[in-house]
């Protein structure tokens, strides 16, 4: 084999040990980069877009700007007036509608905010979405270098810098200044997203206290992400932890030449992602497509922009900010990127969360049981009186293979 060939095995095993010690949520996604080039990943994500069903919903488009100059994509589903129960005296469809007093402006409903995780972007929220529609407002955004959002300007130029949690929850204050400035607040988040509502809670203490009524951790983590094994021995865990900086950094200053590495790992790939993602043998291969194609879709640089932050993150003592709000805390049974642990032991800290373990769940267990979180979520959203308990939030499908 060449020096060419060589290099481009060399970094597809890397990638493999960036994906399944690094990536979180996107376990394996680094061998995607090598796979599938960006031009090919932009037509395959225009086709699932316009195709769908999956990932094919969408909203109100706007922008946010961050603290940093990023312009940040995120999109509200509205509810048409006297459709929601975010107010008091508000029933769902068949019920009621608001009366307007004269000179006193109604109040504004009920904003419920979905933050994703790492390597993934707004879209993996498609079957709550599909559910919620029309019951309450919602807002999903794509966090910084991911989606529809621009590149970090922090991380680009010579003087970029890793991301940071702490950025990300800022990011979201900047969301949700420009998405939902009024009103009552219920905060979702998945891996990195709930880390991101953690970095929030911890910064902006008194958005917390004043307008949010709710919160939803999804298979996430408040800190020691660096004692996780990934369901691997856990001595060459830590081999590849010695070494995995600088990997990273190697391979994100060769984005493109590794963006151009050989397809031969996409089976692989598919493997990898497949394993770190789920637990269930009977997952829809269109869910299973989805959720590679949500995760290939981003490129090795970024990837290790985020990796020291997964690392460092440590968020435990923002939680008491959400001990007097109704909480949920959900987590796969068999996630081996954020083990139910540690949802436990955020479950731990707010004793008064619901704490639910799905069993058969993996890390995307939003895609993998979107029928037991979205039960769990709506019953929180009643809870909170975001949307009238009469309401059938329904399933929204089920990611079972046909005839199973």
């Amino acid at each position: 084999m060449n020096e060419s060939g060589n290099w481009r095995r060399a970094t597809g095993i890397a990638g493999a040990a960036i994906g399944v010690i690094a990536a979180g949520a996107a376990a394996g996604v680094a061998i995607e980069r090598m796979t599938v080039g960006r031009g090919i990943r932009r037509k395959a994500r225009l086709a699932l877009d316009a195709a769908g069903p999956y990932g094919a919903l969408r909203g109100t488009p706007g922008r946010a700007r961050a603290d940093d100059g990023t312009e940040l994509y995120y999109e509200a589903d509205e509810v048409t007036p006297g459709e929601t129960a975010g107010a008091e005296g508000i029933a769902g469809p068949a019920g009621p509608r608001r009366r307007r007093l004269f000179g006193r402006k109604e109040p504004a409903p009920v904003t419920v905010v979905f933050s994703h995780g790492f390597c993934l972007n707004q879209d993996v929220w498609h079957f709550q979405r599909a559910a919620l529609r029309g019951l309450v407002r919602t807002v999903y955004w794509d966090q910084r270098s991911h989606g529809r959002s621009a590149r970090g300007a922090a991380q680009r130029g010579p003087d970029a810098v890793p991301v940071t949690i702490d950025q990300l929850g800022r990011d979201l204050k900047a969301v949700i200044d420009a998405a939902a400035p009024d009103g009552p607040l219920v905060l979702v988040g998945h891996s990195m997203g709930g880390m991101t509502v953690m970095a929030l809670a911890d910064q902006f203490p008194e958005l917390i206290r004043d307008r949010v009524v709710g919160v939803a951790f999804v298979g996430t983590s408040s800190g020691k992400l660096a004692e996780v094994t990934y369901g691997l021995p856990t001595l060459g865990v830590n081999a590849v932890r010695s070494v995995l900086p600088g990997v990273l950094r190697m391979l994100g200053s060769q984005a493109e030449l590794v963006e151009r590495g050989r397809r031969a790992t996409a089976e692989i790939s598919a493997g990898v992602i497949k394993r770190y993602s789920f637990s269930s043998k009977d997952v829809d291969p269109a869910v299973a497509r989805f959720a590679e194609r949500l995760l290939e879709s981003t490129p090795i640089d970024v990837v290790a922009e985020f990796y020291p932050a997964f690392t460092e993150h440590d968020k435990a003592k923002a939680l008491p900010a959400f001990l007097d709000i109704p909480a949920l805390v959900l987590a796969g049974e068999n996630d081996l990127v954020t083990p139910s642990s540690h949802s436990e032991a955020i479950g731990d800290l707010l004793p008064d969360a619901e704490l639910v373990i799905v069993p058969d769940g993996g890390h995307l267990v939003i895609l993998e049981h979107p029928e037991a979180v979205t039960d769990r979520l709506a019953d929180l959203l009643v809870r909170v009186g975001a949307v009238p308990a009469p309401s059938n939030v329904g399933t929204h499908g089920s990611t079972a293979q046909p005839g199973t």
